[in-house]
């Protein structure tokens, strides 16, 4: 997938994984109940920092903070753009 969005510095931007429409025991849940996800996939990085490399690729699957990040719509498709201290594990 092509972005043609390139952040600056440390920043990544994460497409969000669907958040779950049911749980493990069957039961479905409805929209206005569903957290927001924590896990999602890179799919654009920046340069880093001076003498800071980014640790994170493009095709990492993460885990971040709930709050953490910038809603950003582009194209039709929901990203999150965050710093990479944000992220707190690639899966």
């Amino acid at each position: 997938m092509a972005l043609n969005i390139k952040p600056l510095a440390d920043r990544v931007i994460v497409e969000p994984v669907a958040a779950e429409t049911q749980t493990a025991s069957g039961i479905f849940i409805p929209d206005t109940a569903k957290e927001k996800p924590q896990k999602g996939k890179v799919v654009a990085i920046g340069n880093g920092k001076k003498d800071e490399p980014l640790t994170v690729k493009v095709g990492d699957t993460v885990l971040y903070g709930k709050y953490a990040g910038s809603e950003l719509k582009f194209e039709g498709k929901d990203y999150l753009i965050m710093r990479e201290e944000d992220i707190l594990a690639i899966i």
